[in-house]
């Protein structure tokens, strides 16, 4: 099938009310499927709710990621934030921290408790995987840097250990 012949019936099923269009020629098969999945803008966030974590806010049409909304007052320049000294504990990977292994259960860790390497310190869910993070020093945890729920970033700290 050449192009073309391709192009002129990609057109007409964007352009027609049917969502799928298969059409066999020869050996050759050709499927079109008309996207109906919402449209994402740059930047946006994709978030699903879990256990009562709330969604992210949708992003306003037309507005380019971290421009500020219209006839919002410019906001300031974020301070630094500050982490305390010590050893600290990054994430791995972009995903969900998690205290507990369930809700209501008790968190692993809290602030003031002695860890060992190899404990396990939190779980972080990510693409429905839930993986362990375990400490890489002993010591004992002087600050928890991230609320149970929030999502986290790769390289973001969560721990500090001293």
């Amino acid at each position: 099938m050449d192009l073309r012949k391709l192009k002129t019936l990609i057109d007409l099923v964007s352009e027609s009310g049917i969502a799928e269009l298969e059409i066999t020629e020869g050996e050759g098969k050709v499927r079109i499927v008309k996207n109906s999945a919402p449209t994402v803008y740059a930047g946006a966030p994709m978030s699903m709710p879990y256990a009562g974590v709330p969604m992210a806010p949708p992003m306003a049409a037309g507005v380019p990621a971290g421009a500020p909304m219209p006839g919002a007052a410019a906001p300031a320049a974020p301070a630094a934030p500050e982490v305390p000294s010590g050893h600290i504990v990054k994430s791995p990977m972009v995903g969900t921290f998690y205290r507990s292994a369930q809700p209501g259960a008790a968190p692993f860790v809290d602030v003031g408790a002695e860890v060992k390497e190899g404990q396990t310190l939190c779980i972080i869910e990510a693409m429905k995987l839930l993986n362990e993070i375990e400490s890489d020093k002993t010591g004992k945890v002087k600050s928890i840097l991230v609320e149970n729920g929030q999502p986290v970033e790769f390289g973001q700290p969560l721990f500090v250990i001293e």
